[in-house]
């Protein structure tokens, strides 16, 4: 009997191996998983809670209509608390415990850094549709990640183009710089704004720097002032740049303040005060002002589903959940490797904040939103084509 029974446990363990190793379907008979590792807690966690929204109003709507593949999605939802540490944590227990046929997120470029190692170890796709650094999709070789990919444009885009509407568009050709020095996010914009900036002709003044979870900016807003700058381009998070328009407002520096994505929170207004918040310009996703049939068919859904306005990060979410299922659609099966595949191959992608293909390094192509603040509320301004 033990001999036998040695026997049935040693298949029982072999074949248990072999489904182990099914890994990377991310589905059963019914429904395929998908990972959410997003900031639902911490210091930027309106970010990561817009953008869940936004997908699980789109997973909502693709599962009412038969689903893809004729399977449900089931989202695997697990809060980062906005720190790189337990991002990567959150990327590992996705895709070998969860076993999800996809990784959506983080929200933040760090974080994302953080969890495209177990991806690429995993083989499973991760998307982010807002971590805008250069080199979320590109290692330091110059080399493609295989296995990340993003739905929005990067931060060298997003300098270039906030260069060429300052000097360009509002004809300012004396600037100063103050950014996060504790950021990628902050580095690449300045670094991409500097170079735009002064090649159409621009002086970049000077070039001065704070720190994430800094309160007081007054000294080296005062020293900025000192300088007589035409503009300020301060690429940031809204925390902080709350803060810093409102005490630069405060210290009589009225100049117009631009800056990136990192400024799309309602809690922007809050932090730095309504009525600072004019002559403020940021480069933006997505705006509610645009009227086409996509637009207006999210704004009501969102609106029904959470009785408010959506914002730039609940568009890009919405965008993130229609854009995997039309990958998968494209793939034929729940399968990473094919997902992969097909997310390569997108062309002329339609969202709400516009559309898209995917390139060679696995960023999007796509159009840029610049937002004017007008007494404490975003307004749309214009849009920027690539060139």
């Amino acid at each position: 009997m033990n001999k036998k029974l040695l026997v049935l446990l040693s298949s029982v363990l072999v074949l248990s191996l072999f489904v182990g190793c099914s890994s990377g379907t991310g589905s059963n008979s019914d429904k395929i998983k998908v990972g959410l590792n997003y900031e639902l807690s911490g210091g930027v966690a309106t970010y990561g809670q817009g953008l869940v929204e936004g997908i699980e109003l789109g997973f909502e709507e693709i599962n009412k209509n038969g689903g893809v593949l004729g399977k449900q999605i089931e989202p695997v939802k697990v809060d980062n608390k906005s720190e790189d540490t337990e991002a990567a944590n959150v990327s590992t227990r996705l895709a070998t415990r969860d076993k999800v046929v996809a990784l959506l997120g983080p929200a933040t470029s760090g974080n994302t850094k953080a969890a495209s190692p177990a991806a690429m170890q995993n083989k499973i796709p991760l998307i982010s549709a807002s971590a805008t650094a250069d080199d979320i999709t590109i290692d330091s070789n110059g080399n493609v990640r295989d296995y990340i990919f993003k739905t929005c444009f990067s931060d060298s885009f997003q300098g270039v183009m906030m260069a060429e509407f300052a000097y360009n568009d509002l004809g300012f050709k004396n600037a100063v710089i103050l950014g996060d020095s504790t950021s990628d996010y902050a580095k690449g914009l300045s670094k991409s704004f500097k170079e735009t900036y002064t090649a159409l002709g621009g002086k970049v003044l000077n070039e001065e720097a704070y720190q994430a979870k800094d309160t007081d900016f007054k000294a080296v807003l005062t020293n900025i002032k000192g300088s007589n700058p035409e503009v300020l381009f301060v690429p940031g998070y809204y925390e902080e740049v709350g803060l810093i328009v409102r005490q630069a407002r405060e210290l009589g520096l009225n100049v117009p303040i631009l800056g990136a994505d990192g400024y799309e929170s309602p809690k922007f207004a809050e932090i730095a005060g309504k009525e600072a918040l004019d002559n403020v310009y940021y480069s933006s996703h997505y705006s509610s002002m645009d009227d086409s049939p996509e637009v207006v068919n999210f704004r009501e859904g969102f609106k029904a589903k959470y009785g408010k306005e959506p914002d730039a990060f609940n568009a890009l979410g919405y965008d993130l959940a229609y854009f995997l299922a039309d990958s998968l659609e494209r793939a034929g099966e729940a399968n990473s490797e094919k997902l992969k595949e097909a997310l390569e191959a997108t062309k002329d992608f339609k969202g709400v904040t516009g559309a898209f293909s995917i390139d060679e390094n696995h960023n999007p192509v796509k159009s840029v939103t610049i937002i004017e603040m007008k007494n404490g509320e975003p307004t749309f301004l214009k849009k920027l084509d690539p060139k």
